[in-house]
Protein backbone atom coordinates (compact mmCIF):
# COMPACT_ATOMS: atom_id res chain seq x y z
CA UNK A 1 0.00 0.00 0.00
CA UNK A 2 2.51 2.20 0.46
CA UNK A 3 4.36 1.66 -2.75
CA UNK A 4 1.49 2.56 -4.44
CA UNK A 5 1.24 5.93 -1.94
CA UNK A 6 4.23 6.78 -2.79
CA UNK A 7 3.48 5.94 -6.55
CA UNK A 8 0.65 8.56 -6.66
CA UNK A 9 3.19 11.06 -4.89
CA UNK A 10 5.25 11.08 -7.70
CA UNK A 11 2.97 12.14 -10.25
CA UNK A 12 3.22 15.23 -9.00
CA UNK A 13 5.98 15.61 -11.48
CA UNK A 14 3.60 14.95 -14.23
CA UNK A 15 1.20 17.63 -13.26
CA UNK A 16 4.46 20.26 -13.02
CA UNK A 17 6.14 19.26 -16.42
CA UNK A 18 2.66 19.86 -18.39
CA UNK A 19 2.26 23.27 -16.47
CA UNK A 20 5.75 24.55 -17.40
CA UNK A 21 5.47 23.37 -20.72
CA UNK A 22 1.99 24.83 -21.07
CA UNK A 23 3.33 28.25 -19.63
CA UNK A 24 6.62 28.53 -22.04
CA UNK A 25 4.72 28.05 -24.68
CA UNK A 26 2.10 31.05 -23.62
CA UNK A 27 5.54 32.97 -22.82
CA UNK A 28 6.70 32.21 -26.59
CA UNK A 29 3.64 33.60 -28.05
CA UNK A 30 3.46 36.70 -25.79
CA UNK A 31 7.15 37.43 -26.62
CA UNK A 32 6.44 37.00 -30.41
CA UNK A 33 3.76 39.20 -30.00
CA UNK A 34 5.20 41.55 -27.76
CA UNK A 35 8.47 41.94 -28.18
CA UNK A 36 9.11 45.23 -26.34
CA UNK A 37 7.73 43.38 -22.63
CA UNK A 38 9.79 40.36 -22.36
CA UNK A 39 11.51 41.08 -20.02
CA UNK A 40 8.30 41.36 -17.50
CA UNK A 41 7.38 38.20 -19.54
CA UNK A 42 9.84 36.16 -18.62
CA UNK A 43 10.59 37.05 -15.29
CA UNK A 44 6.91 35.95 -14.54
CA UNK A 45 7.85 33.37 -16.25
CA UNK A 46 10.86 31.71 -14.71
CA UNK A 47 8.98 32.56 -10.71
CA UNK A 48 5.85 30.54 -11.75
CA UNK A 49 8.24 27.67 -13.43
CA UNK A 50 10.10 27.60 -10.09
CA UNK A 51 7.08 27.46 -7.86
CA UNK A 52 5.71 24.75 -10.63
CA UNK A 53 9.63 22.54 -10.07
CA UNK A 54 9.00 23.21 -6.32
CA UNK A 55 5.76 20.82 -5.80
CA UNK A 56 7.33 18.57 -8.31
CA UNK A 57 10.40 18.27 -5.81
CA UNK A 58 7.88 18.61 -2.40
CA UNK A 59 6.01 15.61 -3.84
CA UNK A 60 9.45 13.42 -4.98
CA UNK A 61 10.44 13.94 -1.35
CA UNK A 62 7.27 12.70 0.03
CA UNK A 63 7.35 9.96 -2.07
CA UNK A 64 11.07 9.00 -1.16
CA UNK A 65 9.56 9.49 2.72
CA UNK A 66 6.83 7.21 2.17
CA UNK A 67 9.63 4.14 0.81
CA UNK A 68 12.13 4.71 3.34
CA UNK A 69 9.67 4.96 6.30
CA UNK A 70 7.94 1.84 5.59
Amino acid sequence: MAILAAGIAVLTGLGAGLGIGYATGKAAESIARQPEASGDIRTSLLLGCALAEATAIYGFVIALLIVIMK
